[in-house]
C-alpha cells in the first residue's frame, strides 16, 4: 500500500519515493503527497523526476486499490527512485477551498442544525448540497457574513487520529456519517476547525481560517425537495 504522506503533513511540497509497480500510463509509488481524488476533492498535479527522465503527474486515482499517478512524457521502471514535487499553487489552492467548505458546514450546523449532503470543488471555487426546504428568509446574506467572520477569527485547525469506537461515540462527529466508512477502518482521521467544526475527513486543511482568504456565495439552488446547493468561491482577503 501506499504510505499516503498528506494525510499527516498537508504543507509537504516534495518528497522521495520508490517506484513500486508500473501501469498503463503511470506508476504506483510506495509512499506520495499526491491527493488522490476522493471526498470531494480533486487530485494534485505536478512532476516525477528520477536520473535520467521527468513526467508531469496529470491524475492520482485508485484502482484496484493502488494508488496510481497517471504521467505524461514517460515513465521510470520499478525500483527507480523518484522525487516528487507538487504543483503547490494547486494545491493551496485547493486547502483554501476544502477549508471553507467545512467552515461553511460548521456556521450552518450550528445556525440551522441542517446537515449536508453532498460537495464537490475545484481550486477556489465549490458547490455544497444542504437538507433545506425552503433557505430561510435572508440565507445567503447572513451566511456569507457568518462564514466570513469565521475566516476572520483565525480558527486554527487540527489534524487528529481517533480509534473507531471513539470517534462513532463523538456527537460532534455524528453529521459525518463516520458509520459509512469501512468497518476495516480501525482509525478515523479528524478535521478539528477548534470550537466550531469537527469532521472526518480525508482531504488537505489550511493552517487556520484566516489563510482561506474570504468566500462570496455566489448561487444558491433548489435540487428537488429537501436539497438546495449552496456555490461558493473562495477570494482573497
Amino acid at each position: 500500500m501506499t504510505d499516503l504522506l498528506y494525510l499527516r503533513d498537508g504543507e509537504q511540497r516534495s518528497f522521495d519515493a520508490t517506484v513500486a509497480a508500473v501501469v498503463d500510463g503511470g506508476v504506483v509509488l510506495d509512499r506520495t503527497a499526491f491527493y488522490v481524488t476522493g471526498g470531494g476533492q480533486p487530485h494534485d498535479t505536478g512532476t516525477l523526476a528520477w536520473e535520467g527522465g521527468t513526467a508531469t503527474v496529470v491524475d492520482v486515482r485508485k484502482a484496484d486499490g493502488a494508488v496510481v499517478h497517471v504521467l505524461e512524457g514517460g515513465l521510470p521502471a520499478v525500483g527507480t527512485s523518484v522525487r516528487g514535487e507538487l504543483d503547490w499553487d494547486r494545491r493551496h489552492a485547493l486547502m483554501r477551498t476544502h477549508t471553507a467548505l467545512h467552515v461553511l458546514c460548521g456556521v450552518i450546523w450550528n445556525e440551522y442544525g441542517v446537515a449536508v449532503t453532498g460537495g464537490n470543488m475545484e481550486p477556489l471555487s465549490a458547490r455544497m448540497d444542504f437538507e433545506f426546504d425552503p433557505l430561510p428568509e435572508g440565507f445567503k446574506e447572513t451566511i456569507e457574513a457568518r462564514v466570513n467572520e469565521e475566516l476572520l477569527a483565525a480558527r486554527p485547525i487540527e489534524i487528529v487520529f481517533l480509534p473507531r469506537e471513539t470517534a462513532v461515540e463523538d456527537d460532534d462527529l455524528i453529521r459525518t456519517k463516520v458509520n459509512l466508512i469501512p468497518p476495516t477502518v480501525s482509525e478515523i482521521r479528524v478535521v478539528d476547525i477548534v470550537g466550531l467544526d469537527k469532521q472526518a475527513d480525508g482531504g488537505t486543511h489550511v493552517r487556520t481560517t484566516a489563510e482561506v482568504g474570504r468566500i462570496r456565495i455566489v448561487k444558491t439552488e433548489s435540487k428537488g425537495k429537501g436539497n438546495k446547493r449552496i456555490r461558493i468561491e473562495v477570494v482573497d482577503a
